[in-house]
């Protein structure tokens, strides 16, 4: 018998059918003996539109209030779900953020969970109940409603297995698993059996969507399983997990893009001490969440930083950037949104020199100019033109065979 908390995203509780689906493999699970723990997200695009009748009825959208709203779409999918396991056979039951035990900071629109005190998970699971949680929620300090933020179903899943001591977290979406690369760009890309916690880790900071970063930062510090699978299929996925001994770490992983962010240019920069520490404190200060950094080499006194941001971020950014001129003097901001970022990532390229020669020949050969770069022990990120992001990602995929490679 295995402790289990599955988490299904908004796609696998989309309508009617996909519920019951959903509540039918529960009951299987339930009856070979296996105890399950749900975390559901809101059905279908839900948030979304929730999103959008806000923004009609208000140009000022409070934080305490978008929480109260965006979280009612996990509150009606939840007693749903609980409802469709009923039904199935199996007593069940559900439970918003806070009365599963989430405490969180008083950070709206993006709370960071501080306790899970999941006592009234841990009954119902004695009772033999199914409980259904409500994921990306719970209640801040001063008792007001919060909302984890975009992905953060998949923190909470995790959460609750740490806190329960869950064999796995299974973290049920619309794909099979995770892969060498988008398979709706590549159709040879690869569904991999296995990865490591800091190989995934890699993969989401550099754009891959699923599953959200937060969630495998948790999984990995606090070591829980993970398993990416599909709640379509069924089928066996990809596993989450510690690198071990005897794993053998492939050259390259997999091949991500990113087009989500934009360059900023900031020109005619004092090289002097302190003007960077400036300028990236004020971003900072305004939320802007920079990406990867480039300064040239200095010419007569002043230099220029490049920077990428997500585009959500831009107009803020460019702000800033500008508000400096008094103070650090940069003689122009240039922001540019037709950029994306390819990367490489793989827990083999720590002993194996050449992973940045080969991918720096193969974009070269292939027309596509480089305008920055960034690595870590186990992945190297370009910035290139978005146009050619596509074209990057299937010759990188293709030379480095990752359609022929057994993960």
């Amino acid at each position: 018998m295995a402790l289990l908390v599955q988490k299904y995203g908004g796609t696998s509780v989309a309508d009617a059918d996909r519920i019951r689906a959903v509540a039918d493999q529960v009951a299987r699970a339930h009856r070979r003996g296996d105890q399950v723990v749900l975390v559901v997200s809101a059905m279908g695009k839900e948030t979304d539109e929730l999103l959008r009748l806000a923004a009609e009825v208000s140009e000022d959208l409070p934080g305490r209030e978008m929480d109260m709203l965006v979280t009612a779409g996990e509150r009606k999918a939840i007693a749903l779900v609980a409802m469709a396991i009923e039904a199935a056979g199996v007593p069940s039951g559900s439970y918003t953020g806070s009365q599963a035990g989430f405490v969180t900071d008083t950070n709206h629109r993006n709370a960071k969970i501080l306790e899970v005190g999941a006592a009234r998970i841990r009954a119902a699971l004695d009772e033999g109940r199914v409980p259904v949680v409500a994921g990306a929620q719970g209640v801040s300090t001063d008792h007001d409603v919060t909302f984890l933020g975009r992905g953060g179903s998949d923190t909470t899943a995790v959460a609750l297995a740490k806190a329960l001591g869950a064999d796995a977290c299974e973290l049920y979406t619309d794909v099979s698993g995770v892969f060498t690369t988008d398979p709706r760009v590549v159709s040879s890309a690869r569904r991999m059996h296995s990865i490591t916690y800091d190989e995934m880790l890699e993969m989401t900071a550099a754009g891959c969507p699923k599953p959200a970063m937060r969630s495998v930062e948790f999984a990995h510090r606090h070591g829980v399983p993970l398993h990416v699978r599909s709640a379509f299929t069924w089928e066996p996925g990809t596993w989450v997990v510690e690198e071990s001994p005897d794993m053998e770490a492939a050259l390259i992983r997999s091949v991500v893009a990113d087009s989500s962010e934009a360059k900023v240019t900031v020109s005619g920069v004092p090289d002097q001490p302190g003007v960077a520490a400036r300028l990236f404190r004020e971003l900072a200060d305004e939320d802007v969440n920079v990406d990867m950094i480039v300064q040239n080499v200095s010419a007569a006194g002043v230099t220029d930083i490049s920077f990428t941001v997500p585009h959500t971020d831009l107009a803020r950014a460019v702000q800033v950037c500008e508000s400096q001129r008094d103070s650090t003097g940069p003689t122009s901001v240039v922001a540019d949104q037709r950029i994306a970022k390819v990367s490489v990532v793989g827990a083999g390229m720590k002993s194996n020199p050449g992973v940045a020669a080969t991918m720096f020949e193969v974009l070269a050969a292939n027309g596509i100019n480089i305008e920055m770069i960034s690595t870590s022990a186990i992945r190297i990120s370009c910035v290139i033109a978005e146009d050619a992001v596509d074209r990057a990602v299937q010759v990188l995929h293709d030379a480095f065979e990752l359609d022929r490679t057994t993960f």
